[in-house]
């Protein structure tokens, strides 16, 4: 069974999605990021990716990979400390 890290996050990457998303030249919000997603195949809402970037909702393999394509940059990016 998976246990929480010792900060209570459920994921590694969120912050560098959230970093990501506010770094854009465009800006995108939330909300048009989880549409972007959904275009690709990716069952995700607004409300997904507020908890994603907060570290409070687990993120499966396809969507880090799905992530990684929208920001152009590699699955193992996303999971870098900044």
């Amino acid at each position: 069974m998976y246990k929480n890290r010792a900060d209570g996050r459920n994921n590694i990457i969120g912050e560098n999605v959230r970093r990501l998303r506010k770094n854009l030249k465009d800006k995108v919000s939330q909300k048009a990021l989880a549409e972007m997603l959904q275009r690709e195949g990716i069952d995700i809402d607004k409300n997904a990716v507020q908890r994603i970037e907060s570290g409070q909702r687990f993120v499966i393999d396809i969507e880090v990979k799905a992530i990684a394509n929208f920001f152009k940059v590699t699955c193992d990016e996303l999971f870098e400390s900044q």
